[in-house]
């Protein structure tokens, strides 16, 4: 099914945020059918962690077979974990603003501080609809028109209950996904942003050590939304790798 992607959301805001790109590559090509599928609902395990497994079990049961699978940010690591799991089943992988780890740790340096992220979650349990405008916030800094792109995603935000967002966080987290990239053998590409608030764009390097056959991109002037900044611009990157890779 090379004529279908599915991508998948990041954290708290819901699809809004990659309709747009979605249409910019349908308009793009005429054959190509773009699904954004939300993120399911996150369960915690006894030990106060996300049940990965059991996450993975039920995208895999839910989304099309053989298609190629992308997201932006947290969605772009699910994407990478449901890739490895499907192996040849998957015709290919795309993340945006997407790190292998979003919070840092010793062997992976470029991400969140883990300070950081506490003082995140911290916001998440008193206040988690105040804490996910702050996010919001983050994800248009370095934008051209930051206050234009913030009230679009609160706008479209859904109503997510508190578990789910703290949840969710919970998940960015605990995901380390580079097993994932070296497992999976299909074609990749990964974009960053570089003006990058949440996932440093220094990311893009260390990906590119891990990884030196795949492709890796970085949108200088963007910040973490660049998928709402510059639909068409990514859709048209987006649509070079997907036509370069089939024709392998």
């Amino acid at each position: 099914m090379r004529d279908r992607l599915i991508l998948l959301p990041g954290w708290g805001l819901g699809i809004s945020p990659l309709e747009p790109l979605a249409a910019a590559l349908c308009g793009l090509d005429e054959h190509l059918r773009v699904d954004v599928e939300p993120l399911p609902d996150f369960q915690l395990s006894a030990f106060g962690d996300i049940e990965l497994s059991e996450l993975l079990d039920e995208l895999d049961a839910t989304l099309p077979d053989n298609a190629w699978l992308g997201g932006w940010s947290l969605g772009g690591m699910l994407a990478t974990e449901l890739a490895a799991r499907r192996a040849d089943r998957c015709c290919g992988l795309l993340t945006l603003a997407s790190n292998s780890c979003f919070v840092s740790r010793s062997d992976w340096p470029n991400a969140m501080s883990p300070d950081a992220f506490d003082a995140f979650l911290a916001g998440c349990t008193v206040d988690p609809h105040g804490t996910l405008k702050r996010f919001s916030l983050l994800c248009v800094q370095g934008a051209e028109d930051p206050r234009g792109l913030a009230r679009l995603l609160n706008a479209a935000a859904p109503h997510t209950s508190p578990d789910a967002l703290l949840h969710g966080l919970k998940l960015l987290a605990q995901l380390d996904t580079r097993n994932a990239l070296q497992a999976y053998r299909g074609p990749q590409l990964h974009v960053f942003a570089g003006l990058d608030a949440l996932v440093p764009a220094e990311a893009a390097s260390d990906l590119l050590s891990m990884l030196p056959d795949v492709e890796v991109g970085v949108i200088e002037q963007a910040s973490h939304a660049f998928i709402l900044e510059n639909p068409h611009g990514v859709a048209a990157a987006i649509q070079a790798f997907l036509h370069e890779s089939g024709d392998d």
